[in-house]
């Protein structure tokens, strides 16, 4: 069955409705090809003014291809015939006689737009569901259907490199600034427009829209020269050369003004359909098929939504978690603080941000006005008889967050849920003395809130599946990859986060020196090393979360005694200027008199290479441990925790994928070597059943055939973890991410 259903007017334009049938989505079809070329073929016949494109869906133009397609692609050579086939089938749309144009409402993604940018016209509606942009750098790959050669001759070469080599989406008022549509218009008059351009004959090329210097460069050899060169300094400065995809972007750019059109165009499917076979882009690719898998778990349309939320606490968790609930799940949140101070505080928060999308004129003076009027605050729990959730982000102390469950369950109704932002205590604990402990649940976010895509949501015993349900629906209305964890000391992902930094510090006071060990990290991948990740959180707050875990989970969860000598120092961090790094106007560098502090002698015996294998051996060992206690449900929710957590790297898949991929023996093998030093690398039980029969996490390496979803803002943060997210400082109130 064609995804086209063609209709000719009376000015005989042709207008062409693609609609794949019962899907919520529009994406390239293996077949979407071949149904092209009938209907131009038809059009010819027909002898037809110009033809309109238009999507059938209410709120999607063409979302993207279907990735199963590039599941299918086994060999080389068959992604190579993908991208060729794309490539040639817009190239028909090119060469017909009539116009074309695209009328575009919604997401025009990856495929979708090299769809559009092949027709004569653009015209897009001007509503905020309408995006436009080549994100295929999030899957590992480069757009594959013309995109790399189209774009930069619509909006520049300095442009398309920036859009393409972030995934950027562009809304309407921004394509059409640039020169990437035509026009912008209201949906309502969309196909009346469109069907007007399609009768202006056929489109001329038009030079970019490029101010005096951007001209200057990209007019000449010379300057492209140092186009190129910059977009492939930042590629390596901020990828570390750990992701193909970027490079194979810029050559394709490159080859789109220095080669021929063939040449260009085959350099283009070439890239693509070497990406398409890399573990980097099956990497990727799984982690868009697994938080696609993930938003179909835990979901109900049968319990009552939250619109009504509290927060207790207006530090900088205090306010993230605000912010999200306004902003992003359009709840009214009330903020609830001991001082004035602490609600303003909050509250400017949430104004800063939305200052910045003014500035950029992402929203309107308005809209800023109508967000900031969905939060409240006050120091007592005026109008809390109303709201359907409260999430408390306070001190990290239980008696405390025992008071605020009893003052809630008090103030609020009896459907009202307590969650707590807890980061370490079990949510058992927290509900111990609660009168309706069903409606107790942890939510645990992670910092900076609004940039960080994960949260873990922690039922203890007690928790009703509703009280599950409802808080699973919100996250996920906050922008959030939610996981459902078991109720243990630590959960999940500080659960793997705290053996890594121990053993980060271990190495440090055996001599290591301070910028060696983070710098081998972030060469592995992550986006900050690890006494780097403790100077942002608050070296103070870190040690209050230590005791809990050793308490709850054994000796292996110590940390060094070392380190409240920095606290006694007010050397916290960031947050007081100093800690392992001093912070100042001109940036941070190590403070060298933390090593007469702690009393150390600096005496490096490692290479980096061996500083990242043991640090994240300790996270590997832990994460099984995890798995075998059903701390987390699969591997799955592992990585997917770990990559949007702490920023595992996202090109290795997750900590499971990458002991697969190793190799289970392999881990165990080493972390049995470094054992012989220090027990607390003794591997986990599980991994070492799993060693002794050659099992692994995975049952196969190959990619499932899953139909990801466009790639979201929230999907775009967590596959570029290793470059963008860096753990923002804490205030005192708050704890570590």
């Amino acid at each position: 069955m064609s995804v086209f259903t063609y209709e000719l007017n009376e000015k005989r334009v042709a207008i062409v409705t693609i609609d794949v049938p019962g899907e919520k989505m529009n994406t390239l079809r293996d077949s979407f090809a071949d149904d092209l070329l009938v209907t131009l073929k038809q059009g010819q016949d027909d002898n037809i003014t110009g033809m309109v494109f238009i999507s059938g869906k209410a709120d999607n133009f063409i979302a993207g291809a279907d990735i199963k397609m590039l599941d299918s692609a086994e060999q080389r050579e068959d992604a190579l015939a993908l991208s060729e086939m794309c490539q040639q089938a817009f190239f028909s749309m090119k060469k017909q006689p009539y116009p074309t144009v695209a009328a575009i409402h919604g997401a025009a993604l990856g495929g979708g737009l090299e769809f559009a940018l092949a027709c004569d016209y653009r015209i897009c509606t001007d509503s905020d569901v309408t995006k436009l942009g080549l994100p295929e750098v999030q899957l590992g790959l480069l757009p594959g259907g013309g995109g790399t050669q189209r774009l930069p001759k619509l909006v520049g070469i300095q442009k398309a490199l920036e859009w393409m080599l972030t995934g950027k989406q562009i809304r309407a008022k921004q394509a059409r600034k640039a020169g990437l549509v035509n026009d912008s218009v209201p949906h309502s008059i969309l196909l009346d427009v469109a069907a007007k351009y399609a009768m202006k004959g056929k489109a001329k090329a038009v030079q970019p829209k490029l101010d005096k210097i951007s001209k200057l460069l990209e007019s000449n050899p010379f300057g492209r020269n140092i186009i190129f060169k910059k977009a492939h300094d930042n590629v390596m400065k901020k990828t570390g050369g750990h992701y193909p995809a970027p490079l194979n972007i810029i050559k394709a750019v490159r080859a789109s003004v220095e080669l021929g059109e063939l040449k260009a165009y085959k350099t283009e499917a070439e890239g693509f359909a070497d990406l398409v076979m890399t573990d980097v882009s099956k990497s990727l690719r799984g982690i868009f098929f697994a938080t696609t898998e993930m938003k179909k778990e835990y979901k109900s349309d049968d319990v009552s939504p939250i619109k009504r939320t509290a927060v207790l606490g207006g530090g900088l968790m205090g306010a993230g978690i605000a912010h999200v609930s306004a902003v992003k799940a359009g709840a009214l949140v009330r903020i609830k603080d001991v001082a004035q101070q602490g609600v303003s505080n909050a509250m400017n928060y949430s104004y800063k941000i939305l200052s910045k999308r003014q500035k950029r004129r992402i929203m309107s003076h308005s809209e800023l006005q109508l967000t900031m009027n969905r939060i409240t605050g006050g120091t007592d729990y005026t109008a809390f008889k109303h709201v359907d959730m409260v999430i408390e982000a306070v001190f990290e102390d239980l008696n405390l967050k025992q008071s605020m469950v009893a003052d809630i369950e008090r103030e609020s109704r009896e459907d009202t849920i307590f969650a707590s932002n807890t980061s370490s205590l079990p949510i058992s604990q927290i509900a111990e003395q609660a009168q309706r402990p069903e409606n107790v649940i942890g939510l645990h976010y992670f910092s900076p809130v609004e940039k960080m895509p994960l949260v873990e949501i922690i039922p203890h015993e007690g928790t009703s599946q509703e009280t599950i349900s409802r808080t699973v629906n919100f996250a996920r209305k906050q922008g959030k990859t939610p996981i459902v964890v078991k109720d243990k000391a630590g959960f999940y992902v500080n659960r793997i986060l705290a053996p890594y930094v121990n053993e980060a510090a271990n190495l440090l006071l055996a001599g290591e020196p301070i910028e060696k060990i983070d710098q081998a990290l972030v060469e592995f991948g992550f986006p900050v090393g690890p006494l780097a990740l403790l100077d942002e959180v608050g070296i103070d707050i870190g040690s209050k979360i230590a005791p809990i875990l050793e308490k709850e989970l054994g000796e292996r969860f110590k940390a060094p005694n070392a380190f409240e000598r920095l606290i006694d120092s007010k050397r916290l961090g960031r947050k007081t200027g100093r800690g392992f790094y001093t912070y100042e106007k001109k940036g941070k560098k190590v403070d060298e008199s933390v090593y007469e502090l702690l009393g150390i002698t600096q005496s490096p015996r490692l290479n980096k290479q061996e500083i990242a294998s043991r640090c994240v051996a300790q996270m590997l060992n832990e994460a099984a441990r995890c798995l075998d206690e059903g701390i987390i449900a699969s591997a799955r929710d592992g990585d997917i925790g770990a990559i949007f957590g702490i920023g595992f790297p996202p090109f290795l898949g997750g900590p499971f994928s990458y002991m697969d991929k190793r190799g289970i023996n392999k881990v165990c093998s080493e972390l049995s070597t470094y054992a012989s030093e220090n027990m607390v690398f003794t591997p986990a039980e599980s991994l070492m059943k799993l060693a002794d029969s050659g099992a692994r996490f995975y049952a196969t390496d190959k990619v499932q055939t899953v139909l990801v979803e466009v790639p979201t803002e929230q999907a775009k943060d967590s596959v570029q973890a290793e470059s963008d997210n860096v753990v923002a400082k804490p205030s005192s109130e708050e704890k570590p991410a």
